[in-house]
């Protein structure tokens, strides 16, 4: 399997190149464009996030951890003294960094269910839930936010599926298959548990605009011509 480092730099370039096409072509800010390109590049390490000896985990924990903090700084603005808004930020940090990450450390197996075109799929979908109604993003922009995190996490899994064919030795090795599919099987309550992740983030979701639409500002080359 590929290492983090490549899977960071893969991920990055290809969605930091998407990401300024976009912005060239003025379907994107600046702002925009750096956002999807983070997007992308944090897609490209979650498929790692089971692992209990790689740094996705700790990252992406890291990352929860402060969207936790946000949630908190929200609320508290309104109905809590600064005070108690910055104890209960720090506290909501901390169980998300430490406590919850060790439980996801604990039992998830890695290269298991979140392995998979599935788990791509409610990774996506979550971020366009975070993006429309955590940072307000606009419709679109939110699913394009989801589109590049399922392309950083789509890349991730063919680069693992690349990195189990020894080229020199002409041999394929046992981890092939074991990155990109469809699903874990058998494995029908994480598949379950993924599957209502899914529901409640396609619920959750602004309305869905066009994806012929949407495939064609993320691609513009129309306006090369």
């Amino acid at each position: 399997m590929a290492n983090f480092r490549t899977h960071m730099q893969v991920a990055s370039t290809v969605s930091g190149l998407l990401a300024a096409g976009m912005v060239w072509a003025g379907e994107a800010s600046l702002t925009e464009g750096c956002l999807l390109w983070l997007a992308g590049s944090l897609g490209g390490i979650l498929p790692d996030m089971d692992s209990d000896s790689s740094r996705s985990i700790h990252i992406v924990f890291r990352l929860f951890g402060a969207l936790a903090a946000i949630l908190v700084l929200l609320y508290g603005r309104q109905h809590l003294a600064l005070i108690d808004t910055l104890v209960l930020g720090a506290l909501a940090y901390g169980l998300m960094r430490y406590p919850l990450c060790w439980v996801f450390a604990r039992f998830t197996v890695h290269r298991a269910s979140l392995h998979s075109l599935l788990a791509n799929a409610v990774f996506g979908l979550l971020s366009v839930v975070v993006a429309d109604r955590l940072f307000g993003l606009d419709a679109d922009m939110a699913w394009f936010t989801g589109l590049f995190v399922v392309l950083g996490a789509c890349i991730h899994l063919l680069l693992d599926e690349l990195y189990s064919i020894d080229l020199e030795g002409r041999r394929i090795k046992k981890s092939f298959g074991t990155a990109l599919k469809l699903i874990e099987w058998p494995a029908p309550l994480p598949n379950l548990l993924l599957l209502a992740l899914l529901g409640a983030g396609w619920w959750l979701a602004p309305a869905q605009p066009d994806l012929g639409v949407l495939l064609a500002r993320l691609l513009p080359v129309s306006h090369i011509w």
